[in-house]
């Protein structure tokens, strides 16, 4: 089903508003590393909160998220129930970030530890940005433009064609990076707030929708519970993919570095006006984070069920030499074959929205993490206007070099896109989030101990990333011997487990074997060393409407875990 004139005009209005907004803040000066990286640090809770929020949910959230709903049912909520790592956040962890007026992580890491702790943390954080974020949420969003207008293409030479993948993937970006690159994090958090409201609104139809022609939530239930065993959300400890296990040990540990330690989140509560605000900020994201698992994870369950009942059609796609629905591509059937003219525009902008935000977060977090951590560690003596123009270039390059990986994830995300990414998080997060963690609740751990811990953690990490890629797939690389085979197929959940045991263990070892931190460096970097002004402070930042709100998330995430554990029972 092409789309009508009135889904066009609800487009180019979604884009006319945003690029309007961004121009409107591209107008105002950004003269220092301040205005241009944090937004002057002038910004407002509610702000904040929309920003956390649209930065996490991309479009390969919305795509990945239906993708794996269609596929593996409630397996992936896990993740998506991380509202009460947000929560740790905005509790735990805020308070000695933006007391330490910070730029950047590594460059905490650096107050805390040493320039080496820094200086490993940004490297590893740029890579995994680039290759792992910036092109999956490209290549997600394309996998849309190609299902709803298959037939866009654009003739570049006499031998080369752009698909819709391709036009639409570029168009965007581009976009997105000329207000990123010229309006720095404010452009980024005002135009989030704009559209998390338009993605909030058009998941919100397509679940509704749904349903609606589902026949209802029963129906749903009732056609999912027929194939219980893989659309549960507790699976058992035979289980090849998710085991429960695996997932209680594995998804703490990558939502706390996600939303606790990486610059892509926290970066928005850094640019809040005071403590009090990036507190709240947090916390109103914690709120809005609830919300996934419903318009997100639910569609693609939808999706499935209108399937089963040939209402729609999923394409097929192989795997292992297996035909299986391509999940990937469900959000894109359900908005093409059930909105009706108009919303199908306004759903597509909602989509639009998660690539942009998403896009827009990454690229103004890379181009910090590059320009404090690296490029004024190189050349200190740097102007506050040569670094916003530093920032913008990097911002650019990663731009092109996000673009340029796509092809290789067009190969390697077969098994599911959201699927992909977290298992590659679950072998880049232990490490961090040992460091952090002990980092803030013991003053023995030092500079040397964090060391070890990033160094080993990383390498055992993409050591097991590069053995399950080799042992993987129809043709491996790899098939002997069998200990080495056994360690590439090692279910990455309870791999994530033993990295972090790892990372805990060299860290602590380290740290014991050598002398212990320098009192003085330490000062209000832990909570054995918060200052009496500090403890003041933190005291005065929060009150009863924080307290209730964190009661209210924390309710709503124990109520969904409560509700979706016997929902097919």
């Amino acid at each position: 089903m092409g789309f009508h004139v009135i889904d066009w005009i609800v487009i180019a209005a979604y884009f006319s508003l945003i690029m309007g907004i961004a121009f409107w803040i591209m107008r105002q000066r950004q003269q220092s590393s301040t205005d241009y990286f944090l937004a002057g640090r002038h910004m407002p809770w509610f702000v904040i909160g929309a920003s956390v929020f649209a930065s996490n949910i991309g479009s390969e959230h919305i795509v990945g998220l239906a993708g794996q709903g269609t596929t593996s049912g409630m397996a992936m909520a896990h993740w998506e129930l991380h509202a009460w790592c947000v929560v740790l956040l905005a509790w735990i962890f805020v308070p000695f970030y933006y007391r330490s007026k910070v730029f950047t992580m590594p460059e905490f890491l650096e107050r805390r530890f040493n320039p080496a702790s820094r200086w490993i943390l940004s490297i590893v954080s740029l890579v995994a940005y680039v290759f792992t974020k910036v092109s999956v949420t490209v290549y997600a969003g394309g996998i849309v433009f190609n299902v709803l207008l298959p037939e866009l293409r654009w003739q570049v030479t006499d031998t080369i064609f752009l698909d819709a993948f391709w036009i639409g993937a570029l168009l965007t970006v581009t976009l997105t990076g000329i207000y990123t690159v010229l309006g720095g994090l404010r452009a980024v958090v005002y135009t989030d707030t704009i559209q998390t409201v338009i993605l909030l609104v058009g998941s919100f139809f397509i679940t509704v929708i749904g349903l609606n022609k589902l026949g209802g939530w029963g129906e749903l239930q009732a056609i999912c519970s027929e194939n219980a065993k893989n659309f549960a959300l507790w699976r058992p400890n035979t289980d090849p993919d998710f085991p429960w296990l695996g997932v209680l040990i594995a998804s703490p540990i990558i939502g706390i570095w996600y939303w606790c330690t990486d610059q892509y989140i926290v970066q928005r509560t850094l640019s809040a006006k005071d403590l009090k605000n990036a507190r709240r900020g947090a916390l109103w994201g914690s709120f809005l984070k609830v919300w996934p698992v419903l318009i997100f994870i639910v569609p693609g369950l939808i999706g499935y069920a209108l399937h089963q009942k040939g209402i729609v059609t999923i394409p097929p796609k192989i795997v292992d030499g297996e035909t299986v629905l391509d999940g990937d591509k469900v959000f894109a059937v359900m908005v093409s074959s059930l909105l009706p003219i108009g919303l199908r525009g306004l759903v597509v902008g909602g989509l639009l929205a998660a690539l942009m935000s998403s896009l827009s977060s990454l690229f103004n977090s890379c181009s910090s993490l590059f320009t404090i951590d690296i490029y004024e560690k190189i050349h200190p003596q740097a102007s506050e206007r040569h670094l916003v123009t530093v920032g913008r270039v990097a911002t650019i390059f990663v731009v092109a070099m996000g673009i340029v990986w796509i092809p290789v994830m067009q190969r390697i995300s077969q098994g599911g896109l959201y699927r992909y990414l977290q298992s590659v998080q679950g072998y880049l997060a232990p490490p961090i989030t040992a460091v952090f963690l002990l980092g803030l609740f013991s003053k023995r751990i030092n500079g040397k101990g964090a060391v070890a811990g990033l160094v080993i953690g990383f390498i055992a990490g993409m050591a097991k990333l590069v053995i399950q890629a080799l042992t993987g797939g129809e043709n491996p690389v790899i098939t002997s011997p069998d200990w080495l085979v056994y360690v590439g197929q090692y279910n990455f959940l309870f791999a994530t487990g033993w990295l972090i045991l790892i990372s805990f263990a060299t860290i602590i070892i380290v740290s014991l074997l050598s002398a212990p931190p320098n009192p003085e460096q330490i000062v209000g970097l832990t909570y054995a060393t918060a200052t009496a002004e500090q403890k003041k402070e933190r005291r005065e930042s929060w009150g009863a409407f924080d307290v209730v709100l964190t009661v209210v998330v924390l309710s709503l995430v124990l109520g969904l875990y409560l509700y979706f554990s016997f929902w097919l029972n």
